[in-house]
């Protein structure tokens, strides 16, 4: 028997209103804010959250002096078009690309994430 259900992943960043808005119109889920605090939510349940730090510090990828601890990785039909969405959307494509079916871009507030091929 599970000790807890539903969990779910909060990223930590400087504006949560700005991330979720990123990450509502990447996966087309609805945007609910709060102060200091929003959730992007898909029509069947999945959400992702987003709390306001103070002093955010963006990871760094690839290099560690201040390390990702997580990523998130999103399925895509098709690498290019997908590529140019989400820039348009206010990410930025990583310099180092160290695969072929998956490109690492950085979120508005610098989270690591990675188109991946369907």
């Amino acid at each position: 028997m599970a000790i807890a259900r539903f969990p779910s992943v909060v990223l930590d960043c400087p504006d949560p209103a700005a991330l979720a808005a990123f990450y509502g119109k990447l996966l087309d889920w609805k945007v609910e804010t709060s102060e200091g605090w929003a959730d992007v939510r898909a029509d069947y349940g999945q959400c992702l959250s987003f709390q306001q730090v103070e002093g955010y510090v963006a990871p760094e990828w690839p290099g560690q002096q201040v390390p990702q601890q997580m990523h998130l990785d999103v399925v895509v039909d098709d690498l290019d078009q997908a590529e140019g969405q989400v820039l348009e959307l206010g990410a930025t494509k990583a310099e180092q690309q160290p695969g072929t079916t998956f490109r690492v871009f950085l979120d508005p507030a610098g989270h690591p994430f990675c188109l991946c091929v369907g």
